[in-house]
């Protein structure tokens, strides 16, 4: 068995060239061209997918190799995974090639060596480098470029997979920054087999999904919980990445930036532990990233006056002029191209890569004196409810006064308020459910009533455009909304108050 750390990226096709003169200033010990046939096995039922495993023979001039992958662990393009390698000689899989113990439990081996069949196949070129690093290290580089195929139907190749084959991780981040340097590369999550089974059966595009709850027990120690709330954020980060980048969905974008915004919470909340000047530099990149995608809730905010023709603004006779002027505005946002651009610049893709050099390699270690160690090896369960008063105390204080609040006071919270929310996903597995979604549905109903007060402000800047008696009614019309939208959030707050915490 060999266990692979690798990093796959998706390359885009007009910066082919562009990876290919990068790659030859490396020092290269070895070259060579290969053209691979790989096919891909499952039985009817995808025991080996539901299993997360993947079974191919592949083809190079007269040599046959079947590859058993079990599951692994992905994170923002780095790939580790176990694999079992054996030489054959037909492209009929074989499975007493590989240890019995590897495969699934669930169906007996004589079964699953009847019920195997082709299910897919990818054919492309291998360009593949050996390559020398400057403290020793040697990386694989694999350039392929070709199609996946299943039946009459294909989808494109053109991928770089950077393979650790001796020497330190870090040389595999040093090249793989290196190449990105000039944009046109991102890293990739889905694999060829991954492509393949979407591909055989008709799967539906991955649709938009709220951020789910880490997977935390209460005997986790703390650095485990921290790894993990870093990991569930990144994956979240890359699944709605590729969504966006097949779809142009701007919920995706969304999700993204929620991403960024849990992470940048999970740092503020292991604060303490994890002291922040080890993720210094990752904290300012994720600042300047979700600053790229603020525009979003503008965005959000001028579909909704906008959408069904103004609807919501039927009573106004200024409609007509503030539908256009509102759809003015919104053409002026960023574009998909511009996204699309940023997804594949150099400094996000490089950002990318620093997130998971850095929990790869436990990069807050040299940072901590014994006693950080030791908390670190302390159960979470024992911390939880102390991090969790500290992120919650600040606004306490805020919503806590009694006075009504104004729009301007709650505007000044609301990203706050967002990011606080999100605490509670590090640690939520560990309490009782009911207890914590009592306590949040309040809070969440006053996040919404912030974003509510705030779709009202692109009319309030247009009020000066429209003549005295249309002024008179809009202004009319934003005071009631406000304080319709007011006199809820104020029975939200004092019920937010009132409800007792629920890790306490």
């Amino acid at each position: 068995m060999e266990t692979e750390i690798e990093l796959k990226f998706f390359v885009f096709p007009e910066f082919v060239d562009t990876i290919i003169d990068k790659i030859s200033g490396a020092t290269v010990i070895e070259h060579s061209c290969l053209n691979l046939g790989n096919i891909y096995f499952d039985t009817p039922e995808q025991h080996l997918r539901k299993n997360d495993m993947g079974l191919r023979i592949r083809r190079f001039n007269d040599e046959r190799v079947q590859t058993l992958k079990t599951a692994g662990r992905v994170v923002a393009g780095l790939h580790q995974r176990p694999e079992y390698n054996a030489e054959h000689d037909s492209d009929v899989p074989n499975v007493s090639l590989h240890p019995e113990s590897v495969w699934p439990h669930d169906i007996a081996l004589d079964d699953l060596q009847k019920q195997l069949y082709p299910l897919f196949s990818t054919n492309f070129v291998r360009q593949q480098w050996l390559i020398a690093m400057p403290d020793g290290s040697e990386i694989e580089l694999a350039f392929d470029q070709g199609e996946v195929l299943a039946d009459d139907k294909t989808t494109p190749i053109c991928e770089v997979e950077l393979e650790l084959k001796s020497g330190q991780t870090d040389a595999l981040f040093t090249l793989a920054r290196d190449l990105c340097s000039s944009g046109g590369m991102r890293l990739g999550n889905q694999s060829k087999a991954a492509k393949g089974y979407r591909l055989a059966m008709n799967t539906p595009a991955d649709k938009v999904k709220p951020l789910s709850l880490v997977r935390t027990n209460a005997d986790d120690n703390v650095e485990t919980c921290f790894v993990n709330s870093l990991e569930h954020a990144l994956s979240h980060w890359h699944y709605h990445e590729q969504i966006y980048i097949d779809s142009h969905d701007q919920l995706a974008l969304q999700e993204i930036r929620i991403a960024i915004a849990f992470l940048r919470q999970i740092f503020l909340v292991f604060g303490e532990m994890v002291p922040k000047r080890a993720s210094e530099l990752l904290r300012q990149e994720l600042k300047w990233l979700e600053e790229q995608l603020y525009w979003l809730d503008e965005s959000e905010h001028l579909d909704y006056l906008i959408e069904e023709k103004g609807n919501v603004l039927r009573k106004l006779d200024a409609r007509k002029f503030l539908v256009a002027s509102l759809k003015e505005s919104a053409e002026s946002l960023p574009k998909t191209d511009e996204m699309l651009s940023l997804l594949m610049s150099s400094r996000y893709c490089g950002l990318l890569l620093d997130l998971s050099r850095w929990i790869l390699t436990r990069d807050w270690q040299p940072f901590l004196d014994d006693k950080k160690r030791q908390v670190l090896r302390e159960s979470i369960d024992s911390h939880s409810g102390t991090l969790l008063d500290r992120t919650w105390e600040a606004l306490d204080s805020a919503f806590s006064t009694s006075n009504q609040l104004l729009p301007v006071d709650y505007f000044k919270q609301k990203m706050r308020l967002r990011r606080n929310l999100m605490t509670g996903t590090c640690f939520a597995l560990i309490y009782d459910n009911e207890r914590r979604k009592g306590f949040r549905l309040p809070w969440l109903d006053l996040l919404q009533g912030i974003d509510d007060l705030m779709s009202l402000e692109p009319l309030r800047t247009r009020v000066q455009l429209l003549n005295e008696e249309e002024q008179e009614q809009l202004v009319r019309w934003l005071l009631r909304q406000e304080r319709s939208i007011l006199h809820a959030m104020e029975q939200t707050r004092k019920a937010g108050l009132e409800y007792p915490p629920y890790w306490q």
